[in-house]
């Protein structure tokens, strides 16, 4: 009993001996075997600014097994281009950013619930998703409705004027952005054409002017042509004349 006591008080100092040499801080720095450098990843969408950024579940309808499948549920956005105004439709996984919908919105585009359900609504797209060009029919699935009412008052004209505010769901949200961007999409389109075609017209005006000129310009050069030709005439005529008498007199008999 006596010899084991000192071996274990003896093993107790050796493990406290070690662990004070473990936690010891030497102060050595290991340069690290590999270096990472820092890579920008191009998303794409930085030429865009967001107009609605919103949490889905995303289905396309299958024509062959008539049925919907899901496509991926992550965030669905609507992105303007600041240059040409255009707005695009792009819709990633959550997990691995995978592109579930990428398409154009256009005015001929139109949004509507799905079978009455207000969580849920439908649309027809010319989708570039999978690298080409495909018509699809998509079906959009919000979580919940989120539909509350605010009320409050202010304080004008010295009165005070009670109100009472109703926030629509996600997908009322997202119906009424899209069919929005959808209009002034067309209305943009008219514009252009508009100023198209005020362009030819003001093309064609100047180009009328332009030949009108130039036939202005052509009359002179005419009548120029025409008086040099009467200018030689005339010369022709006097030199004649001149010459008639001189020969009268040689053919004359000297007296």
């Amino acid at each position: 009993m006596s010899s084991s006591k000192p071996e274990q008080s003896h093993r107790k100092d050796e493990e406290e001996e070690t662990t004070a040499a473990e936690d010891e801080d030497t102060g050595a720095q290991v340069a690290p075997i590999v270096r990472l450098e820092e890579v920008a990843i191009s998303t794409g969408e930085e030429e865009e600014e967001p107009i609605l950024d919103l949490k889905a579940k995303l289905y396309r309808f299958d024509k062959d097994g008539k049925q919907w499948k899901e496509r991926g549920a992550g965030t669905v956005k609507l992105l303007k281009h600041k240059e040409s105004g255009k707005v695009r439709l792009v819709m990633r996984q959550s997990k691995t950013l995978k592109i579930c919908a990428n398409h154009l919105v256009i005015p001929t585009m139109t949004v509507q619930e799905h079978a009455g359900n207000e969580k849920s609504c439908v649309w027809h797209a010319t989708d570039f998703a999978d690298g080409e060009l495909k018509d699809e029919l998509f079906c959009i699935r919000f979580a919940s409705l989120e539909s509350r009412e605010i009320r409050g008052s202010s304080f004008t004209g010295g009165v005070w004027l009670c109100f009472i505010v109703t926030c629509y769901g996600y997908c009322r949200s997202f119906m009424e952005t899209f069919q929005e961007v959808a209009e002034s999409q067309g209305k943009k389109e008219d514009n252009k054409d508009a100023s198209d075609t005020a362009g030819l017209l003001e093309k064609l005006n100047v180009g009328d002017g332009k030949t009108e000129g130039k036939e202005q310009e052509e009359k002179p050069d005419v009548a120029k042509e025409e008086d040099k030709q009467t200018y030689k005439e005339e010369d022709k005529k006097a030199v004649d004349d001149q010459a008639k008498p001189e020969a009268g007199n040689k053919d004359e008999p000297a007296s």
